[in-house]
């Protein structure tokens, strides 16, 4: 039987996000300012003749940026940073809701109590394969 090694939550998410944030800084600058498929077909089929900049075209992040940030490769890292952890914590946050109502309303609910199907929260891992 082949030996699994157990790495905890907090590393496999720590792991994850140091590789958004690698990704962010060595792949964001060198993306594209062409338009994409969808807005060169539209501009040139004259579907997008009626657009209008919508209310965020101002705002600190606009356009892949950052406002106030002279150097564009680092107006977008910023920009690709903030994003990774706006993300981030609002899938955290949707993580959390849902674990706190799981556990008030699950089939082992008691009043006060942790549901029986919850595991704790300390030393929680997911499993790796071995290397």
């Amino acid at each position: 039987m082949a030996d699994r090694r157990r790495i905890s939550l907090w590393a496999f998410i720590g792991v994850g996000l140091a590789a958004a944030a690698v990704l962010v800084i060595l792949v964001a600058p060198r993306a594209s300012s062409s338009p994409d498929g969808l807005e060169k077909v539209s501009a040139d089929k004259g579907i997008d003749a009626g657009a209008r900049e919508h209310s965020f075209a101002d705002g600190p992040f606009a356009d892949y940026g950052t406002s106030g940030v002279d150097n564009a490769t680092v107006g977008t890292i910023i920009a690709g940073l903030v994003g990774v952890a706006a993300t981030f914590l609002v899938c955290a946050a949707l993580v959390w809701v849902v674990r706190r109502r799981r556990d008030r309303t699950g089939p082992f609910a008691r009043s006060g109590t942790r549901s029986a199907h919850t595991p704790p929260s300390s030393g929680t891992t997911i499993a790796s394969p071995s290397g």
